[in-house]
């Protein structure tokens, strides 16, 4: 269930609340600004979770210091109910969660010392505090499912909901493609596949002999974005998240000290390093150099694709069938070649359909200028693995930007129907527990204009 209530517009709030009444900084004693029920809410978790809404570059509505504490406030009462309603969450999950965010957080600062510069305490111990904050966040997920999450409108209903909206609140539907796609992945001759090994096994004598680190030495060679400011490492996750090439390797460490023989995957070569192992998860660093593609390879691959585009053109065979026969994309081929859109959390996640800015970069300046039933030029594009490869798409379908309506985008009014009858239903709920609920606000902290007007009874 994809929950749009507001009530919890973070997913982390402050990776920090205060355990005591005391701050360490100048030995300054903390103010209870608000308490609900038999929790306070203090001065200084209003200020963390300022502090990390501006970290993620999220919008505050209003005055930060009237819209978190009542955010706060909010959040314990719906902590309340998952005591009363028995919740309870797996811990594995929120491991998972935990190191995936995390490494978000390494990423968006630039690494460990800046992450425990910008919150003042070392990493063991904003780990432990967000491992608390996840687990309340899911804890909450629980209580909104088991009391929100069976949202079920008839299309009556959904049509009387979408004709009491202005034609101007409707939101507006970005133009989306659906793409058919036939690669052709260009030869990489033998010296280049060895100079990388060769250079991967330099990189092992060099972490052997002491001479150098793997991290210091992925930070300066990985090819791998995603982990190289990071100095290699993957984070905590188990296997079936690895390419079994990978995953059969990584898992066969049991030594920090000790480095991988070379691995090859379909994103390149690489050699690995145990961090720690945890049950069946752990935590890897690598480095991935990729063989460099000669020009030669690549415009022999275009040759290669545009006698196929021919064939296509001249209707000798159909572009389903080269798709399934000739192109080298694994991913797409057993499709016909009809890309499928893996972007997380996009509302078009499982389905052909593609706003161009959830299309692959190289692609997307291609296709955006094609018409429908369309078939493109050769050309030369980095896939999502990160290799180069020759490839020729065909638009199936283009959707123009519009105005959502319930005869073209029905899932979409759906969804918006959906969610605000489950805000409806959480509004009512929290409106009768905030009036069964013990609360008080410091006089220097009222005066307000909050979202729930019982607040201050």
């Amino acid at each position: 269930m994809k929950y749009s209530v507001k009530i919890i517009l973070f997913f982390l709030i402050a990776l920090s609340a205060v355990p005591s009444l005391m701050i360490a900084q100048n030995n300054v004693i903390d103010e209870i600004v608000w308490v609900v029920g038999d929790e306070a809410i203090l001065k200084s978790e209003v200020e963390e979770y300022r502090k990390e809404i501006l970290m993620q570059n999220q919008r505050i509505e209003g005055d930060p210091y009237c819209f978190i504490p009542e955010q706060l406030a909010i959040r314990k009462l719906f902590l309340d109910q998952a005591k009363l309603d028995s919740i309870t969450v797996q811990e594995s999950q929120v491991s998972r969660t935990l190191e995936y965010w995390i490494n978000e957080q390494i990423a968006s600062v630039g690494s460990v010392e800046r992450l425990e510069e910008y919150w003042g305490k070392n990493l063991a111990t904003i780990r432990e505090d967000l491992r608390e904050q996840i687990r309340e966040q899911q804890l909450i997920e629980g209580v909104q499912q088991k009391h929100f999450g069976n949202i079920l409108l008839t299309p009556s209903e959904i049509r009387k909901f979408y004709n009491s909206l202005p034609q101007d609140s409707l939101p507006f539907i970005p133009t989306t493609l659906e793409v058919q796609i036939i690669t052709v992945e260009p030869e990489i001759p033998l010296v280049e596949i060895d100079k990388v090994k060769a250079q991967l096994r330099d990189f092992t004598e060099q972490i052997t002999s002491g001479k150098n680190s793997l991290s210091t030495l992925a930070l300066i060679h990985s090819e791998d974005p995603g982990t190289a400011m990071r100095g290699g490492e993957l984070g905590f996750m188990n296997r079936s998240v690895l390419s079994p090439e990978f995953a059969n390797v990584a898992f066969t460490l049991n030594d920090p000290q000790k480095v991988s023989n070379i691995v090859e995957t379909e994103y390149g070569f690489h050699i690995i390093q145990l961090i720690e192992r945890r049950s069946d998860m752990a935590n890897f660093r690598h480095i991935l150099l990729k063989p460099k593609v000669p020009q030669e390879s690549l415009d022999t691959a275009l040759i290669r694709l545009d006698s196929i585009r021919t064939g296509i053109m001249e209707k000798k065979i159909a572009f389903d069938d080269a798709a399934t026969y000739l192109s080298a994309d694994k991913d797409t081929r057993n499709n016909k070649g009809i890309m499928v859109n893996n972007t997380p959390r996009s509302a078009h996640a499982g389905t052909p359909r593609f706003p161009l800015n959830e299309l692959n970069q190289d692609i997307a300046k291609i296709a955006g200028e094609m018409a429908k039933g369309e078939v493109s030029k050769p050309f030369i594009m980095m896939n999502d693995k990160g290799r180069q490869v020759a490839g020729i798409i065909k638009i199936t379908d283009r959707n123009e930007g519009h105005r959502a309506n319930i005869n073209n985008d029905y899932q979409t009014i759906k969804q918006m129907a959906e969610n605000a009858r489950q805000q409806k239903l959480v509004d009512e709920w929290l409106q009768d527990k905030i009036r069964k609920t013990y609360v008080r606000i410091d006089p220097e902290w009222q005066g307000c204009e909050y979202k729930y007007k019982d607040w201050q009874k």
